[in-house]
């Protein structure tokens, strides 16, 4: 059986913690991935993976590490669209799962934001991260996990 890899684009991810304790809980390998900018002195003996600053740098690394199966932790909805297509299963710290039938509509939306905001529309930016994004994502994560491993259990 080829073995899956949970992947964390963790510049500002706010559910590392959450996404230790349930990888563990799955023995699913996590790889958090950061630019040297978001470099952490604790990495809570987890597997780090550290890139340069620039601006594509950890979605680069991301693209070129999953694998088809492999999950993906991300806020980017530019990368999700392009991990969704190489069958990566990606979900946002909201605990939305991204999927191939909305993923359009989000990178349309996204881009009339920024069209807006280039035109001098600021809006309010996004919502801040409540604790109930947090139990979102721990329900959503651990039952997209789940899900997996009764498949794979069954194709065994």
């Amino acid at each position: 059986m080829n073995s899956q890899t949970l992947f964390v684009d963790a510049d500002s991810c706010p559910v590392i913690k959450e996404i230790v304790e349930i990888a563990s809980k799955f023995s699913i390998e996590a790889v958090f991935v950061a630019s040297y900018a978001h470099m952490k002195n604790d990495l809570q003996g987890q597997n780090w993976v550290f890139v340069d600053s620039h601006k594509e740098a950890v979605d680069l690394y991301l693209m070129n590490h999953v694998k088809k199966g492999d999950f993906a932790v991300t806020q980017d909805i530019g990368l999700a669209s392009t991990l969704i297509a190489k069958g990566v299963y990606a979900i946002s710290p909201r605990g939305n799962l991204f999927e191939e039938k909305d993923i359009q509509t989000a990178l349309d939306l996204r881009y009339l934001s920024a069209r807006a905001r280039r035109q001098g529309s600021y809006g309010k930016g996004p919502k801040p991260f409540t604790e109930k994004d947090r139990e979102k994502f721990i329900k959503e994560l651990s039952m997209l996990l789940s899900n997996f491993k009764i498949c794979s259990r069954n194709h065994n």
